[in-house]
């Protein structure tokens, strides 16, 4: 791992459950660090337990003085009952249901809102509930990252291309890119030739569980198959496939909220019970990858609007979307209905 890789050495130390100091934070995964280690690290208990807004509220911090906007980080003292177990317990909604009342929960005050959200934006970043142990700042820290790290310029590097012969499909290859600064690789397939026409696009996040495995929960692997098909037919154009399994939480986190659907929660309650927002992708990695594609003007095979958004803030034209609908089944109908009447989804 390179020197100049701070964000990528910060993600793999927390997942690994190793401290790491964020500008004058010294951070520690509530998820993934042993409770010998915190307690190595913090022997008497002064920790402070950080967790996003969003989780806060659904705790009912969101009345509290000090918690009141539910897209500000709550940081709560610490008490003689508020373990490494008992904080991932508040930590992970599937255990809502299952625990027994703890607490009281007192938010207390803090004067770095700006690095408190850089923590909890560097734990969604590694895929880990958003909930973080504030450990004493005399606490040594493996890895070292500085809050202006969390928001450098995203650039797409090509790391390598080749041919790929796919059924049905004009000659097409893929494209691999990897993000320089978290160490992320995504793809780009680069499907026939277009010419000088805008070349029909479709950004597709990451589903393991629909595209590999042909899950019925969601439409992610119809639509990859048709949006393929569509590319093909229209002679030519790109695919991007961008490592944002669960609309941006990792493919744990939408596990644990599939959890949640399955006790009655649609997809945006469930994203934020867990203490996401209702999305965390955003495109600009897409659109770095379409400018070192050399395209700047696409038609967009899409019914997400923030997509056509999100590319025009990169400067990247959308001169056409497309719509791209598939029939439901009855395992998927109230997702996608949730698209549509809570995501802003065009019909």
């Amino acid at each position: 791992m390179s020197d100049d890789a701070p964000l990528e050495r910060a993600i793999a130390a927390l997942r690994a459950g190793r401290a790491v100091a964020l500008d004058a934070l010294r951070l520690l995964s509530v998820e993934t660090a042993t409770r010998s280690l915190l307690d190595l690290l913090d022997p008497a208990q002064r920790s402070l337990l950080l967790l996003s807004g969003e989780r806060a509220a659904a705790l009912g911090l969101g009345n509290e003085r000090d918690a009141a906007d539910p897209a500000a980080p709550v940081v709560l003292a610490r008490s003689a009952w508020l373990g490494r177990d008992e904080a991932m317990a508040l930590a992970d909604p599937g255990r809502d249901l299952a625990r027994a009342p703890i607490g009281p929960l007192e938010p207390v005050a803090s004067g770095k809102l700006d690095q408190l959200s850089g923590a909890i934006k560097l734990s969604r970043l590694a895929g880990l509930l958003p909930a973080l142990w504030l450990l004493p700042q005399e606490c040594d820290a493996t890895t070292t990252i500085a809050l202006s790290d969390l928001d450098q310029p995203v650039r797409a590097t090509v790391v390598a291309r080749a041919q790929l012969p796919l059924d049905g499909l004009p000659p097409s290859q893929m494209v691999a890119f990897r993000d320089p600064a978290s160490g992320e690789e995504h793809v780009a397939l680069v499907i026939g030739a277009f010419g000088g026409a805008p070349p029909l696009v479709r950004l597709h996040s990451e589903c393991l569980t629909g595209d590999v495995f042909g899950s019925l929960k969601c439409d992610c692997g119809p639509q990859l198959k048709q949006a393929l098909k569509l590319i093909g037919d229209a002679g030519g154009g790109v695919l991007l496939y961008l490592r944002q399994e669960g609309r941006g939480i990792g493919l744990a986190n939408k596990l644990r909220a599939y959890q949640l659907q399955d006790r009655g929660l649609d997809t945006v309650d469930a994203n934020r019970r867990l203490g996401f927002p209702d999305d965390e992708r955003d495109y600009r990695m897409a659109a770095a990858m379409l400018r070192a594609l050399g395209i700047d003007r696409v038609r967009l095979l899409t019914n997400n609007p923030a997509k056509v958004a999100g590319l025009e803030r990169e400067d990247i034209a959308v001169a056409a979307r497309i719509g791209h609908h598939l029939p439901t089944n009855p395992h998927n109908a109230d997702y996608i209905a949730t698209k549509h009447s809570r995501s802003g989804h065009l019909a």
